[in-house]
């Protein structure tokens, strides 16, 4: 089994393989045309992006500046939105889905270190994937540590360090990352009317 496949399937390896070495170079170029591009350069940066990952959907949106491990390792959906200064380290894959919004300073960590140091001083070293649902919110400062998965519909308060599941539907925050309560009905009809009562009121503006 080459290096690369024993990092995709979680067991351990050696980074300084020349195939892996590869992979870091190109990510490195890619990362660095992504953060020097102009600060209008909004095609030109999505462009580099979607050359970067593994695979994206539409309405890509990544503020600079961003960093990775290798960025083919991971896939995002539909209307993705990153802030500033978020790290992905996917040495494993990590798949988010659809309309997923993700606040400044977010790291999504997925590799991992033996905890005995004569194995660790080995330079050997592993990777377990993160998965991220659709619709789910992250504040800023958010860590999500290796083999992690969030479900559908989540709201992650800044600063969490996510180190176990996190159910769908619900809100949760901390360290260790904890849910503290469930999404439910009432969220939805309290801002459901928020969002109808801009509506009305950009529309009385706009004289419709």
């Amino acid at each position: 089994m080459s290096e690369k496949n024993r990092m995709l399937s979680g067991e351990l390896y050696i980074a300084a393989d020349p195939e892996l070495e590869r992979m870091s170079l190109r990510r490195r170029r890619l990362v660095q045309e992504f953060n020097t591009a102009p600060y209008d350069a909004f095609v030109e940066r999505e462009r580099i992006m979607r050359d970067l990952l593994g695979g994206a959907g539409e309405n890509l949106v990544v503020e600079p500046p961003f960093h990775c491990d290798y960025g083919c390792n991971t896939i995002v959906g539909n209307d993705f939105y990153a802030n500033s200064d978020c790290i992905f380290l996917d040495v494993a894959p990590i798949t988010i889905g659809d309309h997923v919004f993700l606040g400044p300073r977010i790291g999504l960590y997925t590799p991992y270190h033996p905890i005995d140091a004569g194995v660790r001083n080995e330079a050997l070293e592993g990777g377990l994937p993160i998965t991220i649902g659709s619709d789910v919110w992250m504040g800023g400062n958010v860590v999500v540590c290796p083999g992690v998965t969030i479900g559908d519909d989540v709201v992650i308060g800044a600063g969490s360090v996510v180190v176990k599941d996190i159910p769908s539907h619900s809100v949760a925050v901390g360290n260790p990352c904890r849910v503290i309560r469930p999404i439910g009905a009432d969220d939805r009809e309290y801002w459901r009317a928020k969002a109808d009562a801009y509506r009305r009121e950009v529309a009385l503006e706009r004289g419709e």
